[in-house]
């Protein structure tokens, strides 16, 4: 069994759309797909900040407003549907970094229904081992 892990360190949208896009992908293809929220990309997972969330990286920040209304034309799927698709696919995890988790006095209820728990870095690096395929984003 290939897996994939993916460690998202990012919060802003163009950065997370790969990581929906790819996690849709890879559970499509049968693998299976681990992902570490960690930092600004844990705070995207929040549920007061998922479903809102348009801020875009500096760099590419004057193409946001044509990259949304694109994909709304488009009717393509947020990044966070992507991977609630991913995980109605197939074995996908999402986890939530204890340490950002801790820092920002976040509990399990803030966060979006599709993580999966919150575990430590160590804990992850010994699920990541085993991937075939690691990304960071």
């Amino acid at each position: 069994m290939t897996k994939i892990s993916i460690i998202v360190f990012s919060g802003t949208v163009d950065k997370l759309m790969p990581v929906g896009v790819l996690a849709s992908a890879a559970a499509a293809l049968g693998y299976d797909v681990e992902i570490f929220a960690t930092f600004w990309g844990l705070m995207a997972f929040r549920k007061d900040m998922a479903e809102k969330n348009t801020k875009i990286s500096k760099e590419f920040e004057e193409m946001g407003e044509m990259m949304f209304k694109i994909m709304k034309e488009k009717n393509v799927p947020s990044w966070l549907n992507l991977l609630r698709q991913a995980k109605e696919m197939g074995n996908v995890k999402i986890y939530a970094c204890a340490q950002t988790f801790d820092m920002f006095g976040m509990k399990k209820e803030d966060l979006v229904d599709i993580v999966d728990e919150v575990v430590g870095a160590g804990e992850y690096l010994e699920k990541a081992k085993e991937a075939d395929i690691s990304l960071f984003i």
